[in-house]
């Protein structure tokens, strides 16, 4: 039995090509974004046995604080953009200033309607990446960021 085109969009994941990226509220585009990963770090705590109890120390691994956030953004080098954006944002820390920003990462649907977003929270970056050279190739100048964030939220639009 065939599914309805209402079915199909609820029931089938969503492509991961049709996203967008906005860096405090510009929207920049990028032809790949990872490290949107949430995780925390653990903590071992070690209880003296009990009296009558099991031998040895008791293991208990706990989480703990949320483990810091590097996500990794790569463009094609645009002349007029990769300058004013992301080498004057990372060479505003030499200058002591740092300078967070929030980045939203959406997932957009066939119509280009956000419907599920990662907040990327209080991003500045770590490393810009010239891109590589070589004489035998075509391929386009794609230039990569580094960034640390305090945290990676997941909102739903």
């Amino acid at each position: 039995m065939a599914l309805s085109k209402q079915e199909i969009k609820t029931a089938y994941p969503l492509p991961s090509y049709n996203y967008r990226v906005e860096i405090a509220g510009v929207a920049i585009g990028f032809s790949e974004v990872s490290g949107l990963s949430i995780s925390r770090e653990t903590t071992t705590y070690k209880e003296s046995p009990t009296a009558g109890g099991a031998p040895g120390p008791v293991v208990m691994n706990m989480p703990s604080q949320r483990a810091t956030a590097s996500v990794s953004l790569k463009k094609g080098l645009v002349k007029t953009t990769s300058v004013a954006t992301l080498y004057s944002w990372i060479n505003s820390i030499q200058l002591n200033q740092v300078e967070k920003k929030d980045i939203y990462v959406r997932l957009c649907d066939e119509s280009g309607n956000a419907v599920i977003s990662w907040k990327v929270v209080n991003a500045f970056p770590k490393k810009l990446d010239a891109p590589s050279f070589s004489a035998s190739s075509n391929d386009a100048a794609i230039e990569s960021m580094e960034l640390m964030a305090d945290a990676i939220l997941i909102e739903e639009a």
